[in-house]
């Protein structure tokens, strides 16, 4: 993709001249700027505006639409290399942006398989640069609302949490519950405009870390889905093929951001340990965190291969990418800690890259499958056990 240049006046991305540049790269590029207001975010706990605003200019916002159609047409690997390096600088824009980038990437996958509305809405990303924001990790396979058919679609009531971006998001991708009197308990997977009747953004995202991601509850009080925006009736609590095919795609994604958030500690820490680069201890406990996440990278590495470029439903692969992100996990929280006692007091100030990651860091211990429950869900699979 052909994309300008952009320098930071007054807060804002300015175009400059035109390059060819990957995805990876430009955030590379942007990276710096975005870092410059990670802080002040952070402090605020306000949504990294500037972020997306470099986001948009780069073009990064359409990298998983087909060229086609206007965008990169980035795999799953890639995106997942382009949310790892914006970690590296803020990780409330990685996280919050990577549950973006995963709905677009399966948008994408439904539309390779000519399935209904996949083109229009990819179109948007790339012409309108709207914002797609997930709800999924809240709901799951147990979706928090109830859907109730009414004519020509349903009415939804429901409040949904951890739905990043929610500031400025365009249309969500959410799911209700559904009685059906022939099917009985189903999952209703629907597009929603945030601009519907009966849809409140709550301002109470107030937390530990990833503070600037915005991922507030949002509130559906019936409010009228018209069928056409239904895409998918799916069996309740189970991990069908299609949410297989969802997770295969979107928790890598998500993993790159907070194996991002991880380096950057580990960075950080080393910079400050440069001072006592001769003391054994301190030699250890950055042997130890360049080993963990060294380890992890070909974790997500080899869970990514097994993904590929356009993957099929395979709950070996599901297991395979939980697997992946539980170590991603255990190296990052093992590795911000570290960081901590290498850099020592200075890191423990507010402010500082390392304390911001140590506490973005714990984020990730929330996602589904939790790391504990990807050791049951392993060790049911290996011993052939129902859940």
């Amino acid at each position: 993709m052909t994309i300008t240049d952009t320098t930071q006046t007054a807060g804002q991305p300015t175009s400059s001249t035109a390059t060819t540049a990957t995805p990876l790269e430009r955030a590379r590029e942007i990276g710096p700027r975005i870092a410059a207001h990670a802080a002040r975010h952070d402090a605020e706990g306000s949504f990294v505006s500037e972020a997306y605003d470099e986001l948009r200019a780069a073009g990064l916002l359409q990298a998983a639409v087909p060229v086609e159609l206007g965008g990169d047409g980035a795999t799953v690997r890639e995106l997942t290399a382009l949310q790892r390096e914006l970690g590296h600088h803020c990780g409330s824009t990685a996280l919050a942006s990577a549950m973006h980038q995963h709905v677009v990437a399966f948008t994408a996958w439904r539309y390779r398989r000519g399935l209904p509305g996949a083109e229009a809405t990819l179109r948007r990303v790339a012409e309108e640069q709207i914002l797609l924001v997930s709800t999924g990790g809240g709901d799951y396979t147990h979706p928090h609302g109830d859907a109730v058919k009414v004519d020509g679609g349903y009415r939804v009531t429901g409040r949904k949490r951890f739905a990043s971006q929610s500031e400025q998001g365009a249309v969500m991708s959410t799911m209700f519950c559904f009685d059906d009197p022939e099917q009985g308990r189903r999952v209703l997977n629907m597009a929603v405009p945030f601009a519907s009747e009966g849809v409140t953004v709550a301002d109470n995202w107030d937390t530990l870390g990833m503070r600037g991601t915005a991922s507030n509850d949002i509130d559906l009080v019936d409010v009228f889905v018209p069928e056409e925006k239904v895409l998918a009736n799916r069996p309740w609590g189970v991990l069908d093929p299609p949410l297989q095919v969802i997770s295969s795609i979107a928790f890598p994604i998500v993993t790159g951001a907070y194996l991002g958030v991880a380096e950057a500690a580990y960075d950080a820490a080393v910079a400050a340990a440069s001072r006592r680069a001769s003391d054994p201890s301190a030699q250890r406990q950055v042997g130890v965190m360049r080993s963990r996440l060294q380890v992890a990278g070909w974790a997500l590495d080899g869970a990514l291969a097994l993904v590929g470029d356009d993957p099929t439903p395979s709950y070996d692969t599901v297991l395979a990418v939980m697997a992946a992100k539980a170590e991603v996990a255990r190296a990052g929280l093992e590795v911000c800690d570290l960081a901590m006692e290498v850099a020592g007091g200075p890191a423990f100030f507010k402010g500082s890259v390392i304390e911001r990651a140590y506490r973005d860091i714990r984020a990730v211990k929330f996602h589904p499958f939790t790391p504990e429950d990807t050791l049951l869900a392993l060790g049911r699979d290996a011993l052939g056990a129902e859940a």
